[in-house]
């Protein structure tokens, strides 16, 4: 069956008239004809009696004309809401993103997308870089936010900024005077980061490793928060990316300019190579929005 031969039956079912089903359809009284009969070919017997005054339906038409509703109607709804998705009218995405990236530079980007397409829900997944990789790559979700991976395989990244590492400490010690740091000076002090696998911690490790140094860690934690609250009641001090600066400013503590080595790394869009248009309209809203932050004095 298809979905012409139905809609074509049912006009004629409804108003048993192969007139007035002609002017309803705008088809010809020809191509009605031969759509009613490529109907009744495909099932195997008559639905429809013809005479030159009269149609009527036989049993199997009667029983038809139901099945008929409830078809063309799941299809019309199926049809409208392909429909709305296309036009970004409806539609639900799935995004990853690092916490850094999630809780600091995305909420003002999702606020420019609700503000153009209203009617796309969106799930954020804030989640460790590994698992943004891992839940773009396996299709959790369509989007995921992260520092530039390694290996791409499959995926397509999509750069958005690149993100210099800052010094974290508290407002009230002698670092705080000082205009910028530099690592020699930041490892004389207690360290405060996140725990492995953290990106964060691997990308500092990394970094001091070429230069022959350990990264002096007195405290860790899961989350940036923490972090930013040690440092600022002067447990010791930090480096996070500068995309976290609002951030720990707001939980009091003081960013620095971080130097020798200056510690970077890319930040982007995970997808895959083809995307939905909700996830294709996102992906445009944060090339426009998110820029790479910048240390304001304070």
């Amino acid at each position: 069956m298809t979905v012409k031969q139905l809609r074509a039956f049912l006009a004629v079912a409804q108003t048993l008239s192969f007139t007035q089903a002609c002017e309803r359809l705008h088809l010809s009284q020809p191509a009605l004809s031969l759509a009613i009969k490529g109907l009744e070919d495909t099932l195997g017997g008559k639905l429809l009696i013809r005479s030159t005054r009269s149609v009527r339906l036989t049993p199997e038409g009667e029983s038809l004309v139901p099945l008929a509703k409830h078809l063309l109607a799941q299809w019309d709804n199926t049809e409208e809401r392909l429909r709305q998705r296309f036009t970004l009218q409806l539609g639900r995405l799935g995004v990853a993103a690092m916490p850094a990236f999630a809780s600091n530079l995305l909420p003002a980007a999702l606020v420019k997308f609700r503000q153009q397409y209203p009617k796309i829900n969106i799930t954020v997944h804030d989640v460790i870089n590994e698992e943004v990789i891992d839940m773009v790559r396996s299709r959790q979700v369509e989007m995921g936010i992260a520092f530039a991976p390694e290996g791409l395989g499959s995926l397509h990244f999509t750069p958005l900024f690149d993100d210099r590492f800052v010094a974290v400490v508290p407002r009230n010690s002698l670092l705080a005077r000082l205009e910028q740091l530099t690592w020699t000076e930041m490892i004389c002090q207690d360290f405060i980061t996140l725990q492995r696998p953290s990106m964060v911690r691997r990308l500092l490790e990394q970094a001091l490793e070429k230069r022959s140094t350990v990264l002096p860690v007195a405290f860790e934690s899961h989350q940036l928060a923490t972090v930013g609250r040690m440092v600022a009641d002067g447990l010791g001090v930090s480096a996070v990316p500068s995309m976290c600066i609002q951030q720990m400013t707001e939980l009091g503590a003081l960013c620095i300019p971080l130097t020798r080595p200056d510690i970077s790394c890319q930040v982007g869009i995970l997808t895959h190579q083809e995307l939905s248009v909700a996830a294709q309209a996102l992906r445009d809203v944060l090339k426009e929005t998110v820029q790479a932050p910048c240390l304001h004095p304070t």
